[in-house]
């Protein structure tokens, strides 16, 4: 990456380095989008780049057993990696409440955020970033975010999380938890998994994280991104937004996008890179990313859940038991987590990591 120019590097001062984040900036009272938030052209999202009637499956899921609902789930994670689901059993209070949490963390003033910044939070199950990775961008993502390590050791720092949002952190996450255990069920079940047993459930659902996302107002929402396009490295994500819409994922065509309103009470539920490795293809992480909004502010609150550090990924032997050829070698999930957070968000590069090349599948044939 060239050097940044001198006005950038103060920018990256105040909202990097003296952990301010976005928020603190426009705080300042800016009127226009500085340099380093300015994408260029060809990355911006133009409004004719959206299908106007165009949309993800929404999917009623009531009854879990129907076999009507968990067929429309598989296709859905075959066709488009993206769906919403109504009916799932989250309280409609608790999903309302930590959208609410979310907005009173960051409403808090600059000094008090910045005692969750990364480095100087009193846990490391807690931390406040800005953007995706700062030090690798050249331009910046309009977007803050706090995350909350949620696994089962995890919440023994409890006490030390933020005491605005902590128990709706807790609260939304333990509603979460058999709503995405059914789902992984259900999507293994249409790879010919007959049973989950519990080391493999251990191993996909060990290390779940819930994220804050905040977008402020933004003076020119059209020159910037919220998030830029790019697909999960989880096993599978479940994505709450707030009335203010802004998120879109990449049609089918592979070129176009597709906005996802918000439908309240909704859950967004898309396939991670991971189960897409798993499926051997058969399942599909799509990019998406995020707008800013030009008259409010916007949190989402995501669940993101990993597998443990430790895992191999693969494809699952049940996938590949009819003599279906690998489309991926096995690989660490520390070693996958890393390659990703040593860029910046770049669409689907990530997967090349555990990609095998044609090359080798050639030279492993004759």
């Amino acid at each position: 990456m060239p050097p940044r120019d001198p006005n950038s590097q103060k920018i990256i001062d105040i909202v990097v380095n003296k952990g301010n984040g976005v928020k603190g900036l426009v705080d300042t009272g800016i009127e226009t989008v500085p340099d380093l938030y300015i994408l260029p052209t060809h990355e911006r999202l133009e409004p004719n780049m959206v299908l106007p009637h165009e949309s993800i499956p929404v999917i009623d899921v009531s009854d879990w057993d129907d076999p009507v609902v968990t067929k429309s789930i598989c296709e859905a994670a075959g066709k488009w990696g993206f769906f919403q689901i109504t009916n799932h059993g989250v309280p409609l209070g608790v999903l309302h409440a930590v959208k609410e949490a979310a907005h009173r963390f960051f409403g808090l003033p600059n000094e008090e955020r910045n005692k969750y910044w990364a480095g100087n939070s009193p846990t490391d199950t807690v931390a406040l970033k800005t953007s995706f990775a700062p030090q690798q961008e050249a331009v910046l993502e309009w977007r803050d975010s706090l995350s909350f390590r949620c696994g089962p050791q995890d919440l023994e720092s409890f006490p030390f999380w933020p005491p605005v949002c902590r128990d709706e952190v807790v609260k939304y996450m333990k509603s979460a938890e058999p709503v995405i255990r059914k789902l992984l069920e259900v999507l293994l079940k249409g790879l010919n998994v007959k049973e989950i047993d519990k080391a493999r459930e251990d191993a996909l659902m060990t290390a779940p994280v819930v994220y804050f996302n905040y977008y402020p107002r933004c003076p020119n929402p059209d020159l910037t991104a919220g998030v830029l396009p790019h697909s999960d490295i989880t096993t599978i994500s479940l994505l709450l937004q707030d009335d203010n819409g802004g998120f879109y994922v990449r049609a089918t065509d592979g070129e176009s996008w597709i906005h996802v309103p918000p439908i309240d009470g909704a859950l967004v539920i898309n396939v991670g890179d991971v189960l897409q490795i798993m499926s051997n293809d058969r399942y599909k992480s799509i990019e998406h990313r995020v707008v800013a909004n030009g008259s409010k502010d916007r949190v989402s609150v995501p669940i993101f859940m990993n597998p443990r550090a430790d895992a191999i990924l693969g494809p699952l032997p049940e996938v590949l038991e009819s003599g279906e050829q690998p489309l991926y070698k096995e690989v660490v999930y520390s070693d996958y987590f890393k390659y990703h957070l040593s860029k910046k968000h770049e669409g689907k590069k990530t997967m090349e990591f555990a990609r095998i090349r044609l090359s080798c599948q050639l030279f492993s044939s004759i």
